[in-house]
């Protein structure tokens, strides 16, 4: 009777907090080096007020795409203190679908990643008329990877996970 491995060894998990802390402080300067950005041409752009409509729609446009940018790297910033704390509590690595172990090549690729590749493809995909995939539920595919924003859903998640025990 083989046995299936519950979690990582701490070793393994230790490997894995050194790739996130790296990929952390990565993601932390970045996040530094996009407001910097920010701030400049938000200045920049006070500073050169002269009521063309195409400089000024120009202006809101970068403003725009820094912000967004800025936004999506604070969110891999939070995931990747998220998979700390999994780590900390040796969680980390383990899928919120299936409860096995996410594959190692995964997790070094995607060091954040909450559901192995089983898991993932395991949520229902709803097709159109046409039998082609929704651009809606596409998109919430690419997005399995990030963790639930909203707390007590997440809390509801990890109660099922553990009471399957």
């Amino acid at each position: 009777m083989a046995t299936t491995t519950v979690r990582y060894s701490d070793e393994e998990l230790s490997e894995f907090k050194v790739l996130i802390e790296e990929k952390l402080e990565k993601a932390k300067q970045e996040v530094q080096f996009i407001q910097a950005q920010m701030l400049e041409t938000n200045e920049n752009s006070n500073n050169q007020q002269t009521g063309d409509w195409t400089d000024e729609s120009s202006n809101h446009t970068q403003m725009e795409l820094l912000n967004n940018t800025v936004v999506r790297q604070i969110q891999f910033v939070r995931n990747l203190e998220n998979a700390l704390l999994r780590i900390h509590n040796k969680t980390y690595g383990i899928c919120i679908i299936t409860g096995q172990l996410i594959d190692k090549q995964r997790l070094k690729l995607v060091p954040h990643a909450t559901k192995s590749v089983e898991g993932k493809n395991a949520r229902p995909v709803h097709n159109t008329a046409n039998h082609a995939v929704s651009a809606d539920a596409a998109a919430r595919r690419r997005n399995d990877d990030e963790p639930n924003t909203d707390h007590d859903e997440g809390i509801a998640t990890q109660k099922d996970f553990f009471d399957r025990e």
